[in-house]
């Protein structure tokens, strides 16, 4: 894609509830403004994506999940007029319920929730995905028997220093660190960090700084924050901070369930989305990053935020609201870190928002 394109979003959603799969949207620097150019629903349930940019590739290469029983992984061209295009092979990833997907030393990873285990596929010079090399299966369980009884999970991620792969189990209450070995297509089991009992980790996010990451859990509206050692590829949890105020479900008929977390790019806010309480919330970061503290929290902009995105740029919050089927832009206020609902665009069964 040429440098006109620079500014593209691609939104994932769920087609088995009325998504068209992968949408691509032009986005407006000024105002943050989605304008949806095209889709392609060639996947079942591409759930989450990723965006890569392969040696041999003309442009960008768009990744997706396909969070299906039997899931699999797909990789996209991109056209000029932003149609998403299936390049190669859509490739099984032995395991199912894939939710979240990452690039690391020319691999594909995926966590895999059903599961609860870790796909690698081979990326090639031109983008397509080989067959999978290596599946991790994670071993373990937590206290709550309707969503713990097994490993589950949820998302993968390379660490800033690009040393190591990290792995967040929801199902197990831990977060596991492996190292890649890319001539072998392998994942080497490196530690594994126990968060309390209970809390069903979803996603992190690392400082700015590399030195600090921060679990946002599922089960309990609350954030693990730890510190990273990018040398010995150990993290450590150091407390937890509330996400949400403490009588937030009382009288609620629907119970919350943190999906996303995002941190600024200067490291003195943290969002995260608040599915349930439909909500976003603003936690300010002091000089250590160790203590986050409740400021504020805002609505969505619809029902359900199943992610939360903040564009390159650091100005503006992407909110993928599923059950209201939009995604909602917010202008982030650079003092206070506290977003404004500027618009939103019609997206059924949104699931995710990425950026070129």
């Amino acid at each position: 894609m040429g440098a006109d394109h620079a500014q593209r979003a691609f939104i994932g959603s769920f087609t088995s509830a009325g998504g068209r799969g992968i949408t691509v949207a032009a986005v407006d620097r000024d105002t943050g403004a989605l304008t949806v150019l095209a889709s392609t629903d060639a996947v079942a349930d591409p759930s989450f994506l990723t965006v890569g940019h392969a040696p041999g590739a003309d442009g960008t290469v768009l990744y997706a999940v396909s969070e299906a029983d039997e899931g699999a992984a797909a990789a996209f061209a991109v056209d000029d007029d932003g149609t998403p295009r299936l390049i190669g092979e859509v490739r099984p990833v032995d395991g199912s319920g894939p939710t979240h997907l990452a690039l690391a030393e020319d691999h594909l990873l995926t966590a895999n929730y059903g599961s609860g285990s870790v796909t690698m596929l081979p990326v090639s010079d031109d983008g397509t995905l080989g067959p999978a090399a290596a599946v991790l299966r994670h071993e373990g369980r937590g206290p709550d028997d309707g969503r713990q009884s097994g490993p589950h999970a949820h998302q993968v991620l390379a660490d800033p220093s690009g040393r190591w792969v990290l792995s967040v189990d929801l199902g197990t209450d831990s977060v596991r660190v492996c190292a890649v070995d890319p001539a072998k297509g392998s994942l080497l089991p490196h530690s594994e960090t126990a968060l309390r009992p209970g809390t069903g980790p979803r996603h992190l996010a690392f400082h700015p700084s590399g030195r600090h990451a921060y679990v946002l859990n599922e089960l309990e509206p609350t954030v693990t924050v730890c510190r990273w050692d990018a040398v010995a590829g150990l993290l450590e949890p150091l407390g937890e901070a509330p996400v949400l105020p403490y009588d937030h479900d009382e009288g609620a008929a629907v119970r919350t369930y943190p999906s996303e977390v995002v941190v600024s790019h200067d490291g003195r806010f943290l969002w995260t989305a608040n599915r349930g309480h439909d909500s976003i919330s603003v936690l300010t970061l002091d000089e250590t990053a160790e203590k986050p503290v409740l400021a504020a929290a805002v609505g969505c902009g619809g029902r359900w935020p199943r992610d939360l995105t903040l564009d390159p740029s650091g100005q503006w919050l992407y909110a993928a609201n599923e059950h209201s089927g939009n995604v909602s832009w917010f202008a982030v206020d650079a003092e206070t870190g506290v977003p404004e609902h500027a618009g939103s665009v019609e997206v059924p069964a949104a699931s995710c928002v990425v950026f070129a």
